[in-house]
């Protein structure tokens, strides 16, 4: 049991942060070049590097190195564990990924808006 509350832990601790949440959201549309999901975010390539190291450290995204690329690749298996995990509480229904999806996509439109809103003239 203790190791699966410290995989839990650690699932959730990842969640709770707003940039590794768009990470997993742009992981939902296919797998990226560690280059390609820092691009849309106003941070060093090093921060990203530790949200990345954290998610892959949690179960979210698997880590390949093809060539001279570092590759991303969700693995929504501890999501599911997560799932399983607030189900037994009777609280949630397990994940439905496609709607997890939909949820995470929107979130993006709406942080999106928000950023494009906050532009400085």
């Amino acid at each position: 049991m203790a190791v699966m509350t410290d995989t839990l832990s650690a699932v959730f601790a990842a969640l709770a942060d707003p940039t590794r949440r768009r990470i997993l959201a742009m992981l939902l549309e296919d797998d990226m070049a560690v280059t390609d999901v820092a691009e849309p975010f106003d941070m060093s390539l090093a921060a990203i590097s530790k949200h990345l190291a954290i998610l892959a450290s949690a179960g979210l995204i698997s880590q390949d190195k093809l060539g001279r690329v570092k590759w991303c690749k969700l693995e929504p298996d501890a999501l599911r564990e997560a799932s399983v995990w607030m189900f037994g509480f009777g609280l949630v229904e397990p994940v439905n990924l496609d709607a997890f999806e939909r949820f995470l996509a929107s979130e993006l439109s709406d942080h999106a808006e928000a950023s494009a809103g906050n532009t400085h003239d």
